[in-house]
This record gives structure tokens, sequence and C-alpha cells, in this order.
């Protein structure tokens, strides 16, 4: 008689979810070379293609980069800063607060939005603390080469997710060894490689939310492409290759024609020797006796001349054309990108050659606002052991993506203030001034503060003239007395 021990789910993967994994993976894998290509032009590692004519073999090593793709991912990312997480009633925002700050998120928004940018797409994972009830939840920004997320276009929500990484510390584990966390709608495993070949489950977090705990982050979306896509598109490719190429052209010019080349006529041999006789080298001879001939036997005076220098100004003009291409794929002004005229642009010209950029920048903040708001309902969720009233909305606050003068500023809330649009002392009033999220709080801190001491002086006034009609009536009191005892 044999008996037939199940395995237990705690340590294994079912088959269900071995072929969940294998098809995620096969998917991360497969769009890595992409990522890692947008990384590349990012960090200007990338290989240039070299066409193989004006380029010598001897300077193959030279590696010329231009930092473009940088620039113009950083400009965007710079104007995204995420401030606040606020409930749209109203309500008191200090869980929201309280749950922010524990996860740092307000410096690691940043991180998460430049690879959405760089990538094309980040995700949020969102899970339990580790130590204890009291812990809040963890709200981590995760990149794609490391993660991805199956989509369910029609309900517009994530259906699984994996995430592949080096293993983390309170694992026993290798220096070299991987890790897999796969999310489900109600438990999220965390496996680690066995010797067998497969996977074996250290942890099972049930949490049976319903939903996967991942959101996506995703950058220029479309109907048929809800992965997003980079902001280095291959249009910034191109033109950076062009310019680097250009660049590389400029360095070889320099090498070759930067001395300009000199020619000598009718002169001797004994011109090109030194004075034992041995021949002198190239640069030697250039910069030695070249003003210094002899005549020849005739009395003649070798002629000496000199070709035209090499002209770097075509070379620049190119790089210059290509600048003001990468700025309209970018949305810059050409000034950002080194591309200055002789006459320079007023400030009224150079706020509307950043319009498009403000625009873009909106965009984003809309965009990726909707995918922190569902990793911070998701965090309240896990926190509460029950979702938020759908009826209750979470808000993002950010800085003001355009750049107006604080003067500006200023003057529109105050016409406003005193149209009787806003209330003064409203924290919208505030917010449209150009105030932080930080300095309004201490403002209303200190307006508290004011409040309480202007009604505790009305109070003690109050008091003290109370005192003072006591005491005016009680001698009043007394002589009135006195006569009637007479």
């Amino acid at each position: 008689m044999t008996l037939s021990i199940p395995e237990l789910p705690l340590l294994h993967l079912s088959d269900d979810e071995l072929a969940l994994v294998n098809l995620l993976r096969a998917d991360m894998l497969r769009d890595r070379w992409a990522l890692q290509l947008r990384d590349a032009y990012f960090n200007g590692e990338q290989l240039i293609r070299d066409l193989g004519i004006s380029i010598p073999p001897q300077l193959k090593g030279l590696h010329t980069i231009i930092g473009w793709p940088r620039v113009g991912v950083e400009s965007l990312e710079e104007r995204l800063d995420l401030e606040a997480f606020r409930w749209a009633d109203g309500a008191d925002s200090s869980d929201l607060a309280e749950i922010a700050e524990a996860n740092d998120l307000y410096d690691e928004s940043s991180l998460a939005h430049l690879d959405a940018l760089v990538y094309g797409r980040e995700y949020l994972a969102v899970g339990s603390g580790d130590c204890g009830d009291d812990c809040p939840p963890l709200i981590s920004a995760e990149s794609p080469l490391d993660m991805t997320l199956m989509w369910d276009a029609r309900l517009r929500m994530g259906t699984a997710a994996l995430r592949e990484c080096a293993a983390d510390n309170f694992v026993e584990s290798g220096p070299e060894e991987r890790m897999l966390v796969l999310y489900l709608p109600d438990q999220t495993v965390m496996c680690l490689p066995s010797q067998s070949g497969g996977w074996e489950v250290v942890d099972r977090d049930i949490h049976n939310l319903g939903v996967v705990p991942v959101v996506r982050m995703a950058n220029r979306q479309r109907t048929a492409d809800r992965v997003g896509r980079s902001e280095i598109t291959p249009e910034v490719m191109s033109i950076t290759d062009a310019a680097c190429r250009r660049l590389m052209g400029m360095e070889v010019a320099a090498e070759f024609f930067g001395a300009p080349q000199r020619y000598i006529l009718g002169a001797s041999e004994s011109a090109f020797q030194d004075a034992e006789g041995n021949a002198l080298d190239a640069w030697q001879t250039y910069i030695g006796r070249m003003l210094g001939l002899e005549r020849d036997e005739n009395g003649d005076i070798p002629t000496v001349g000199q070709f035209p220098a090499h002209d770097p100004s075509g070379m620049t003009k190119i790089i210059d054309l290509y600048a003001r291409i990468m700025s309209a794929q970018f949305g810059l002004p050409p000034h950002m990108l080194g591309y200055t005229t002789d006459n320079p642009a007023s400030a009224d010209a150079i706020r509307s050659t950043e319009a498009k950029l403000v625009k873009r920048s909106e965009r984003r903040i809309r965009r990726f606002g909707s995918a922190w708001q569902q990793a911070m309902r998701l965090a309240l969720w896990v926190r509460d052991g029950e979702p938020p009233e759908k009826t209750r909305r979470i808000e993002t606050v950010w800085r003001n993506p355009a750049t107006p003068t604080v003067a500006a500023q200023v003057d529109a809330t105050v016409k406003l203030v005193q149209a009787g649009v806003l209330p003064p002392d409203s924290d919208v009033t505030l917010e449209m001034a150009g105030f932080t999220e930080g300095q309004r709080q201490r403002i209303a801190v200190d307006r508290r503060r004011a409040a309480a001491a202007t009604a505790g002086g009305a109070l003690m006034d109050r008091l003290a003239r109370l005192d003072r009609a006591g005491a005016e009536q009680a001698p009043a009191e007394q002589e009135t007395g006195n006569g009637d005892d007479l």
C-alpha cells in the first residue's frame, strides 16, 4: 500500500502559477533589450553607427557623446514635483501624509517619473509592512527592467505581475542569487531558485484584496498600446547619432587638418635632414627648419606656400540644425540644447517657447497623478483591510510646472480675492499665490495661533472691563447704604 503525500502550496508553485511565471518572464525578457537601449542613450553609452568612410582606422576608438536625450528627459522631469496627497473633500489628510512620508514618496517620486520617461513605464508595488500591525504599508517604485504586468484592457487593471531581482537581505541566499515575486489578486508569492532547478516558495502574503497590488505608471499611452512609450523616440536616437558623427568628424578634422598644411618647392634634400644627415620626421620638419632654407645652386630661393586650414563652421552649422530639430522633438526652447543666436530672445519670447514643454508637463501630471492616487488607495486598503469609500477621492498636489514670475502670481491672486472669487483665508488662495504645501501648512498654523491670540486678548480685555465696572460700582453702593442708615 502506497501513500501519496500532496505538495504543500506554501512550499511549491502550482502548475498554473508556474505557467504564469514563465509567461511573465518571457514578456519581461523580450522588452529588456529595447529598454536597455533607451537607458544607454540617456547615459551617453550608446554605440555610434559609423559609416566607415570619413573615420580612419587609427581613430576607431574615438567616442563622442552628446547629452541631448538626458537634457530633454530631465527638463521634463524637473517640472514634475509631487508635493502632497490630500482628500478632495477637505478632510484631515494626516493619514495620507503618514504613508507618503514613511515611504519617502516625495523623493522617490522623482525617480519613478524619470524611469517612466526613459523607459516608457514604471511600476508602483504596494505591500504590507514588516514591522507588525502598526507598520505603515509599503509603496515602492520598481523598474521595468525587473518587473512586468499582465494587463486587462477591458477592465483597465492588471491581472498578474512579476518582479525578478536580486535576493533581498532577509532571505538566506547566495550573493548572486535571484528571487521572484509573483503578484496575484489574492496573494503575493516570493520564490527562490530550488536545488532541483525550479522555484521554491519562501513566503506567501495572503492579502485577499481581489486586485493585483501593482500600478503601472505609463508614459505616452495610446488606446492600442497601454504599456507606454519612451521619450527617447527613434527620431531622437537618430538625430543624436547624427550629431555625434558630426562631432567625431570635427575631431578627425582637428587631428588631420587643424594645423595648416604647407608645401616647399625647389628645396634641397639637406633641408629635411639634421646636422648629422639623418632624415627629420614630419613634425620636426614642420616646426623646425621650414623658415630657414638655403638657396639652390642657381641662387634661387625655394618657394614656400600653405594650403587653406580646415574651417569647422560648416560642421557647427549642421550641429545647430540638429539642435533645432531636437528641440522640436522634445518641445524645448532651442537655447536649452545649446543653440543660440546673436540676438538674445526676450523674456516673453522665452516663455512662449516653453509653452509646449509646460503643456507636456501638465499631461504627465494628469497621467502620473492617477497612478499615484491608485497606489495610495491600495496602501489604505492594505492598512485598513477594506477599500476606501469610492465617494472619497484622493488628490495629488503638484508644483506649478509653468514658470510664471512671483509678481504675476501674486497680482492675479490679489485680483481674484478683491473680486470676491476667492476668500482671503482659503488654502486655494495660497496655492495660487505659489506657496508650497509645507509653506501653506505653516501659514495655517500661524493663522490659528494668531486667531487664538486675538481671541485671548479680546477675552482679557472684556475681563478687565468687567473688573473696572465692578470696582466703580462698589463705592456707589457703599454711599447708598450709608444714607439709608441715617
